[in-house]
């Protein structure tokens, strides 16, 4: 593990000055990344004495930064800072240095994953607190979703998927080595003409043609659930002649040829899921959208209702976040499926006050979290003014209490945390997580908040009085 680049360049010496200066925001993120405890998370990831050398984690961070900042892919990242002197400067590269290759990136991000962000979002915040420069006097909360990187699902749209994807899996196989001899019949097309003919009906107009356009569905979407379950039942046979062939290869066909067998495999179970849930469907019932599966590729992503009118219904992953009357998130949490509100609130304010060394005086949020246990639970957890509006019809008392000029004053503050995830959402790559999977969305989530967090924390040292 390396945590700095300490190899000197002779081009310092040569550039002018105004080549060596950078702009004022990233002047000010380089000062407070340049402390020892930002290293610290990384260090259970990486040997300190064996192994090739890393790239330097003072680098690592710049460069994340430069990416959540700029809204960039690694690709992109990577061919910026290399033309760039100040960039190159921000990120302790060298300006004839050789630049980290993007997928390099891409594994250290993922080798260390949601552990490491939160412990740096962790120490941005102590840092933060030591500087007296994060107010705990009030809080607010409020929950979004955070859509997966995932086509709009239908059963229809899954089940071609599906078909596709266990074919070329096969081919991958046979052309790797294995089952070889295996007949497999290739579906793709087939699935391809039903899908056309399911949207070519769904054109037609008229209430006589709407009939017919969603018998013709039904129709079809049972004939396209047929059509995956016949070719999972060839698939999984490949599968076992497959393993038999895989003691007998050596090399780097080895590799592939089991990494292409364990993919088919994770493949025919979710098939099995898609296939089973959409003959729930076409029996009438409705599938649990708490096991749904919306997607091959990104199992963990689910259908999560929040009322809105444009979309009704996102797929993704359920987002809290908790911020401070200077914009600085506190805390955030990226759940699985559509939990409830209101159980959030009180374990994120536990960690707030143990982040910060003192729980908030006041905390707010929106009617989703307005039930008598969430305000018990956060006067339980220190909390001294709560103002949350109750669901449904409050009493007469609970009217005149929130009828109160600082409980509305508080609660008109609160919807500011929905322009605090609007700014998530556009600036930092919050609206879309391009990586699949629970964890990995939070690890995309969590340099999200560590990006912002640096931009809002180094804006409010600046202005600080001396």
């Amino acid at each position: 593990m390396r945590t700095r680049n300490v190899q000197p360049s002779l081009w310092e010496s040569v550039l002018p000055e105004i080549c060596l200066r950078l702009p004022a925001e990233l002047e000010r993120v380089d000062a407070w990344l340049d402390d020892e405890r930002f290293f610290a998370p990384f260090v259970p990831f990486f040997d300190l004495r064996i192994g090739r050398p890393s790239v330097p984690m003072e680098t690592y961070l710049r460069l994340m930064f430069l990416k959540r900042r700029y809204r960039l892919g690694y690709e992109s990242l990577c061919a910026e800072v290399s033309d760039s002197i100040s960039w190159r400067r921000f990120c302790r590269i060298d300006i004839d240095g050789k630049l980290p290759h993007p997928t390099t990136l891409m594994k250290i991000t993922t080798r260390c994953g949601e552990q490491a962000v939160e412990q740096l979002n962790d120490v941005l915040l102590a840092k933060a607190g030591e500087q007296k420069l994060v107010k705990t006097g009030k809080v607010r909360a409020d929950t979004t979703v955070v859509s997966a990187n995932v086509e709009y699902p239908t059963d229809s749209g899954l089940l071609a998927h599906a078909v596709s994807k266990m074919s070329r899996l096969v081919v991958r196989i046979k052309r790797a080595g294995g089952a070889r001899r295996t007949r497999f019949r290739d579906r793709t097309r087939a699935a391809g003409r039903r899908v056309r003919a399911i949207a070519s009906k769904l054109r037609l107009r008229g209430a006589a043609a709407g009939d017919e356009a969603q018998a013709t569905v039904l129709r079809v979407t049972s004939e396209l659930a047929d059509l995956a379950q016949r070719a999972a039942g060839d698939a999984t046979r490949v599968v076992a002649n497959a393993r038999r062939a895989l003691p007998k290869t050596t090399g780097r066909a080895a590799g592939r040829l089991r990494r292409a067998v364990n993919e088919l495999v994770t493949t025919i179970q979710r098939t099995g899921r898609i296939v089973a849930q959409t003959r729930t469907r076409l029996a009438g019932g409705t599938p649990d959208s708490a096991t749904r599966l919306v997607s091959l590729h990104d199992p963990d992503a689910r259908p999560i209702a929040k009322g809105r009118l444009g979309r009704p219904v996102e797929f993704g992953y359920k987002a809290q976040v908790v911020d401070n009357e200077d914009g600085i998130v506190l805390d955030h949490t990226v759940a699985e499926g559509n939990p409830p509100d209101g159980p959030q609130l009180a374990p994120a304010v536990h960690r707030v006050a143990a982040r910060t060394g003192r729980p908030p005086r006041a905390a707010t949020a929106d009617r989703g979290y307005g039930e008598a246990t969430v305000e018990r639970d956060l006067h339980d957890a220190g909390v001294s003014t709560v103002a949350i509006p109750r669901k449904g019809k409050p009493s007469q008392t609970r009217q005149r209490e929130e009828r109160k000029p600082a409980f509305r004053k508080l609660v008109k503050w609160r919807t500011g945390s929905e322009g605090r995830i609007s700014h998530l959402k556009h600036r930092y790559q919050w609206d879309r997580s391009r990586v699949d999977g629970q964890a990995r969305t939070a690890t995309w989530c969590g340099y999200g908040i560590l990006t912002h967090n640096l931009v809002k924390i180094t804006n409010l040292a600046a202005t600080q009085p001396a």
